[in-house]
């Protein structure tokens, strides 16, 4: 039996101005749920918006809170980064990538939207003609929204069925044109948590080099691949990423995640350092600069967006990355309780006739953590987030985050022990409902 009647959730989409609940975004979808919870008192699911669910870090809490009591909140931070923040990203990404980047190529960012937007900025300028973004989906819808900011143009494919060697193929008949400027996705991949192997990182970095095309690689929910046990500081297993097969790539590293530090909006864009001292001159004719790529995107791009990054926040950050590079803090099992939460979610679903939609990667199934997907027998993706809303439970359309497969995405970041019940109670009910 719903729980919420059609023509309630019809009329808080009605008085929260959603066109298409079908086609809802995150944010849409979030202004729903929580009206019906307000209008009825009753509790939703909450699976849409992947906001922390884990209580803060505290080493960064008192790090910001001494570099106040300093008196950094009375100067302007310098827009390339305060030296300790740089220092300890450098020295993190060594000794959890085991990749080799300097202080100077890592930037402090007002979270990775802001390293993304900035990001792509400079990737579709520096070459004329090099000027749209290839998504490889499912991913962030935002990203896609910053380039209807700036006006840029881009492609996409999901990867479905593109693992491993068939990847190339693909990725040679987006690339060869040569318009390609940057490729974008995420790993962990946000929405369906599918991780991007070696071999595929080998193929992407390959034809990145020889297509002279950056790589974005957005790392937000970094070692977050809980299969292996990647927490221990200069030691393998390290998290598979492109920088190993191209010097073309840009690394965001969020602190949103992995220390539960969203509210603060902090991140960094590391790149790699041959191409943070690459000259485009049509960077320099653009911005009356060098045109130096690392210097214009701090000084005459990210600067003109935030005027650098609040300072005690930076301070905090790089406690928080120092610490964890002496092994004094394994952020890693501090965030595991999103794994714990995932494999009793999926299995609610999984009980209730629900699928998982991307279940594999190329050598083994994915794992459990910050997000899945779920799929019901032959309902669009539109179709499951309407129904799932009538039964108490938001998500997101995969479609609106570039995949072709029909299915929702689920969080699992605000989830509770005592929810585990009641999501057993409302997807039996949606089972019996909705069985042939």
């Amino acid at each position: 039996m719903k729980i919420f009647s059609e023509e309630l959730v019809a009329k808080a989409a009605d008085v929260c101005h959603v066109a298409d609940l079908s086609r809802a975004t995150i944010g849409e979808v979030l202004l729903v749920a929580q009206y019906l919870e307000k209008e009825t008192g009753i509790p939703f699911i909450r699976m849409d918006q992947g906001s922390p669910g884990l209580p803060v870090n505290q080493y960064g809490v008192e790090a910001e809170k001494a570099a106040l009591d300093r008196g950094v909140g009375s100067q302007y931070p310098a827009a390339a980064g305060v030296p300790e923040l740089k220092d300890a990203a450098s020295r993190f990404v060594k000794a959890f990538l085991d990749v080799d980047i300097s202080p100077r190529s890592c930037v402090p960012t007002v979270g990775s939207v802001a390293g993304s937007f900035g990001s792509f900025i400079a990737c579709t300028q520096r070459i004329p003609g090099k000027n749209k973004v290839l998504f490889i989906d499912p991913g962030f819808p935002i990203q896609k929204s910053q380039l209807r900011v700036i006006g840029a143009e881009w492609v996409e494919f999901d990867i479905y069925q593109y693992r491993g060697t068939a990847l190339r193929n693909k990725l040679e008949e987006m690339l060869k044109d040569g318009d390609i400027a940057a490729i974008v996705y995420s790993n962990p991949n946000n929405p369906a948590w599918i991780c991007l192997e070696d071999e595929e990182l080998a193929i992407i970095g390959q034809l990145a080099t020889q297509y002279d095309v950056i790589v974005m690689e957005d790392l937000a929910y970094f070692c977050m691949d809980y299969r292996q046990d990647m927490g221990h500081p200069f030691q393998p297993p390290y998290p598979p990423t492109v920088a190993r097969y191209t010097d073309n790539y840009i690394l965001m590293l969020s602190s949103s995640k992995i220390f539960s530090y969203a509210g603060q909006r902090m991140a960094l864009t590391c790149i790699s350092d041959k191409l943070f001292e690459r000259h485009y001159p049509a960077l320099s004719e653009r911005y009356k600069d060098a045109g130096v790529f690392g210097q214009t995107l701090i000084a005459s791009i990210l600067y003109m967006i935030t005027s650098g990054c609040t300072a005690s926040t930076q301070y905090a950050y790089a406690e928080m990355l120092r610490l964890s590079t002496e092994g004094k803090i394994n952020f890693v099992e501090d965030t595991r309780e999103y794994a714990i939460r995932a494999d009793k979610m999926k299995k609610i679903f999984t009980d209730n006739g629900f699928h998982i939609v991307y279940e594999h990667d190329v050598t083994q199934r994915v794992g459990d953590g910050f997000f899945f997907t779920i799929g019901y027998g032959n309902m669009t993706g539109g179709e499951l987030l309407k129904e799932l809303l009538y039964y108490g439970v938001s998500s997101i359309n995969l479609a609106t985050t570039g995949s072709e497969q029909q299915g929702v995405r689920a969080c699992t970041s605000r989830m509770r022990e005592e929810l585990y019940p009641v999501m057993q109670q409302r997807m039996r009910a949606f089972h019996q409902d909705h069985q042939e």
